[in-house]
């Protein structure tokens, strides 16, 4: 097992990210190292729950733990405050109280949505993610941003809130979709182009062992990603500098799964095209001067069976969209662009029909 510890200056606060195959057998033993106390709800969907549920609420009971649990239909047009209220009134009826404890067991959806009511439940209660697929377990699950979307954008209602403990068991990988495969290697690259030329030249290298799904190579994969978030956090736990990097290839993304209603792109494969786009961008403005990242970045996309190409989406659609994205302030939306391999900058004002000449490029009409 590996452990990325996580230091948050803000409120001298640590916390462990575990890595390792078998971990949701050993979650109880994990959990008591960790001074986790009280009672327990896990939050999962029936997807997860068919896999995970029953090793996860056997280890804890074993451990001595009280715990039960409250499924959420799959998707991300449930990460809602519908359903956040659906878990609010089991945790009332049940009379949960300050000392509880909530565990995600699921992907970015379920990790949101129970860290978003843990931070709100009572002022706080402890949380604990059990991030099983790739995208969680390298972003979403560290970090400390939880939100709800609304219907005109997605995680426009959240707050930071950070877990206690996060066990991402890389076992969970293998009964992975291989499309969930692959929008989480989105991520992944992303973590390279921004802050790491090696570890992205060296993921761009490895497609067979990732498709593969090598467990070695995988824990190395998740713990490089973890490691990489992990100190942009520990700088800029509130997002105001560089933990905003973060962001690159969202701007485009959140608005290309916002206007098909959450229902047509994974979020890797949205943020996919948001790189490709952000990258195009940084060219066209003469931020990157070595347009071959543009082909270097669509090689390693396409080889993991992301999409680098928007399949005829309204240009004028995608720009309304982004300008209500989070990122926007003080009226104007802020680019996260490539500078070169392994460094970015975030720019503002970019002209508008540089975004739209890109976009038509990429195939929006």
């Amino acid at each position: 097992m590996e452990t990325v510890k996580l230091h948050l200056a803000e409120k001298s606060r640590i916390y462990s990210i575990l890595i390792g195959e078998g971990l949701i057998e050993e979650a109880g033993r994990l959990l008591q190292e960790h001074q986790i106390k009280g009672r327990i709800l896990i939050v999962t969907n029936p997807t997860v729950a068919q896999w995970y549920l029953q090793p996860l609420l056997l280890s804890l009971t074993t451990a001595g733990y009280q715990v039960d649990y409250i499924e959420i239909p799959d998707g991300e047009e449930y990460k809602s405050l519908e359903q956040a209220n659906r878990i609010y009134d089991r945790l009332l009826n049940d009379r949960y109280d300050r000392k509880t404890t909530l565990i995600a067991l699921g992907g970015g959806v379920i990790g949101d949505l129970t860290g978003f009511v843990a931070a709100t439940y009572m002022r706080g209660v402890r949380l604990v993610q059990v991030p099983t697929t790739l995208l969680a377990q390298v972003d979403s699950s560290i970090g400390g941003k939880v939100a709800v979307n609304h219907p005109l954008g997605k995680n426009m209602i959240g707050a930071f809130y950070q877990p206690d403990v996060v066990i991402a068991d890389v076992t969970t990988l293998k009964t992975l979709p291989p499309r969930e495969l692959s929008a989480g290697m989105a991520e992944v690259i992303k973590h390279g182009i921004i802050l790491d030329e090696n570890y992205f030249n060296l993921v761009a290298a490895e497609r067979e062992a990732i498709l593969k799904l090598d467990s070695n190579f995988m824990t190395y994969v998740v713990l490089g990603s973890c490691k990489i978030k992990a100190a942009v956090v520990e700088e800029d736990e509130k997002e105001t500098g560089i933990r905003a990097y973060l962001n690159f290839g969202h701007t485009i993304g959140h608005s290309l799964e916002s206007i098909t209603n959450y229902n047509r792109f994974r979020h890797g494969e949205a943020v996919a095209l948001g790189m490709v786009a952000a990258t195009r961008i940084a060219v066209k403005t003469g931020l990157l001067k070595d347009a071959s990242l543009i082909e270097l970045l669509e090689k390693c996309l396409t080889g993991l069976n992301l999409p680098v190409r928007i399949p005829e989406l309204a240009v004028t659609a995608i720009c309304d969209s982004m300008n209500l994205d989070k990122k926007v302030e003080y009226g104007k939306l802020r680019w996260v662009m490539p500078k070169r391999l392994g460094e970015v900058e975030i720019a503002t004002d970019i002209p508008l029909d540089v975004v739209q000449g890109v976009l038509t490029e990429m195939g929006a009409i």
